[in-house]
């Protein structure tokens, strides 16, 4: 059954956890849409894990939509939603909404997501206004990581906790359909969780979030350029590729690969009677 920000509602009223993870590319949405995912998340972490960026600044509205089509083309359930980039939103409102519009006419996104509290409160209020769902996200935002200093934990002191309590509310009445809250105390995520009447959705917030998102590389320990502490890999699919391309240079080098079951074969008659035409 397709999931919809109605499914996300019915999740927080029925006390039900929501899943989601990142994907970047169809062969890899399609899995975790079979698998059942709620939300996939074509993040702009794409900028670290494909793109091989130090950060998420470089990624551009045009890197969110190749990606966003993707994915959806692979989920025919899930509920997918695009991020939208450094400097799509933060200039005006107008902005926000034309960028938005784009991420769901040309990405084929079901619903974006933004980073920030109250100073976007307006870009939100205009994207949903248009039909466009939106996801806030609070906490660590990587946009912000040169304002942070790093991927660090945030709103541990009490200014910064009453922050984020503010900036929660204020984008659930703005239009929000959920937040994602990044690098937050536990408790701290479960009291605003209790709170708000829309979901929460945790990456490093603990377990009081209304439900989780990772990204799938780290999950599967596919990205080794550094790995967050609220990281668990459920696989270690990056050994096995690892093995797995290592096997292939050697077979192929040595000639093990291809093996007779791999090759199509044409009748010996043909071969010997070309053959003597080139001689």
């Amino acid at each position: 059954m397709k999931k919809t920000i109605t499914t996300f509602r019915q999740a927080k009223m029925n006390n039900e956890k929501l899943t989601m993870l990142t994907a970047y590319d169809y062969s890899t949405a399609k899995i975790m849409d079979e698998a059942g995912i709620d939300a996939i998340l074509v993040g702009d972490s794409l900028g670290n894990v494909i793109l091989g960026y130090e950060n998420t600044i470089s990624v551009t509205v045009e890197d969110m939509i190749h990606h966003g089509a993707a994915v959806a083309r692979g989920a025919k359930n899930a509920l997918v939603v695009v991020d939208m980039p450094f400097m799509s939103y933060q200039t005006s409102a107008y902005d926000a909404l034309i960028n938005a519009g784009r991420l769901v006419k040309e990405g084929h996104a079901a619903a974006v997501k933004l980073e920030g509290g109250t100073e976007v409160c307006d870009a939100i209020k205009a994207i949903t206004n248009a039909g466009i769902p939106v996801m806030a996200h609070l906490g660590l935002t990587p946009q912000s990581v040169n304002i942070f200093g790093g991927y660090k934990v945030q709103c541990r002191d009490e200014i910064s906790a009453r922050k984020l309590i503010n900036d929660a509310i204020a984008v659930e009445k703005a239009g929000a359909f959920a937040v994602v809250f990044e690098c937050v105390p536990a408790k701290l995520a479960a009291l605003v969780s209790n709170i708000l009447t829309i979901p929460t959705i945790g990456i490093g917030a603990g377990n009081g979030c209304d439900g989780q998102v990772l990204v799938f590389q780290d999950m599967l320990g596919m990205f080794s350029d550094y790995t967050p502490k609220f990281v668990k890999k459920f696989a270690d699919v990056g050994s096995v590729m690892t093995k797995a391309f290592s096997d292939y240079i050697n077979e192929t080098k040595s000639g093990v690969f291809p093996a007779a079951e791999h090759e199509y074969k044409i009748s010996d008659e043909i071969i010997k009677k070309l053959e003597e035409e080139l001689k």
